[in-house]
């Protein structure tokens, strides 16, 4: 073999060695799940729990063969269900979602509204979605004005029945509810590393860390302010109904009847991506005005089911 010969054969050897040694190049996939497994250990609620290393381990190893990022949705199934709160959700650009494996289920029994004596107020809050600031105002309004309607200067105390209230947006509801409610700090978002966020009712509007998020111009006030309270439980009640429920926790002259609430008392936060979908992942907990925090169901004061519901409310208010 002449010497140009064994030139040739040493650098193609070199570049071979060379190319086994390079790592391959990240391709949209790679990318992709990264971007989210990054948002996922930086900001979960178990992020200080969880074994991100392995974690990162399972995910990837599920979108080993992915090529876009239409691929990955099941290693970011596997994600989701790995983190374990059952609250994350992933929203894909054509508004189609993505959650986690769960054995949590949600739902109460049916019911009507009830038939009551005059000296008792009753209201059921459900939770509106969507967050246009004029749709916002329109439904606390709504809230406000069907409290206004049932007042009058013989009602004792209020029913606030929130059995089947779901997700949602938790501040038009605080600001409608707000007249029986009352006035100031009714909990807080803790999360992870202890950074409290409170939210309450302020003259007319749903505030967090004192600041106004829903904002009534002409907010209603009750004839007999601080009343007595039954909340309503059972456990169609989850997330932002959760949190109505626990707006009323240490409120005075206040109790709560019906079955534990479905257990997902826990704040959710949006994170735009790449590809325009989003990951809604739970970053904190939920905890009342004393600073307790829940993040499981939400148990009542007294266990009540719906055939008795309604008289023990009664019974509580009048007596």
């Amino acid at each position: 073999m002449n010497l140009r010969a064994v030139f040739l054969s040493l650098f193609s050897f070199l570049l071979i060695a060379c190319g086994e040694d390079e790592p391959p190049v990240p391709n949209e996939a790679d990318n992709f799940l990264n971007q989210v497994l990054t948002i996922m250990e930086k900001n979960s609620i178990y992020k200080n729990e969880i074994d991100w290393k392995d974690f990162r381990n399972q995910v990837t190893k599920r979108a080993e063969a992915a090529k876009n990022i239409d691929e990955t949705y099941p290693a970011i199934q596997l994600a989701l269900t790995l983190l374990g709160d059952n609250h994350s959700v992933f929203m894909k650009p054509d508004g189609s979602t993505i959650r986690g494996t769960s054995s949590l289920t949600c739902g109460g029994e049916a019911f009507s509204r009830p038939i009551l004596p005059e000296n008792i107020g009753y209201i059921a809050v459900k939770i509106s979605s969507g967050s246009d600031n004029e749709k916002m105002i329109a439904y606390a309004e709504e809230i406000q004005k069907a409290i206004k309607t049932v007042d009058n200067e013989n009602v004792l105390g209020w029913i606030v029945d929130l059995r089947g209230s779901g997700g949602g947006n938790m501040w038009p509801a605080l600001a409608g509810i707000g007249p029986i409610l009352g006035e100031g700090i009714a909990g807080y978002f803790i999360d992870p590393n202890d950074k409290q966020t409170s939210w309450g009712y302020s003259n007319g509007a749903s505030v967090v860390n004192q600041t106004r998020v829903v904002q009534l111009l002409n907010p209603y006030e009750l004839i007999n302010p601080n009343p007595k309270v039954a909340v309503l439980y059972d456990k169609g009640i989850a997330s932002s109904g959760e949190a109505i429920a626990i707006f009323f926790i240490g409120r005075d002259n206040t109790k709560s009847f019906g079955t534990p609430t479905c257990g997902l008392s826990t704040s959710n936060s949006g994170f735009n991506l790449s590809n325009n979908a989003t990951l809604y992942l739970t970053v904190s907990y939920m905890a009342d005005r004393k600073k307790q925090i829940y993040g499981l169901p939400v148990a009542p004061d007294m266990e009540s089911f719906n055939q008795t519901i309604i008289q023990q409310a009664i019974e509580y208010i009048e007596n």
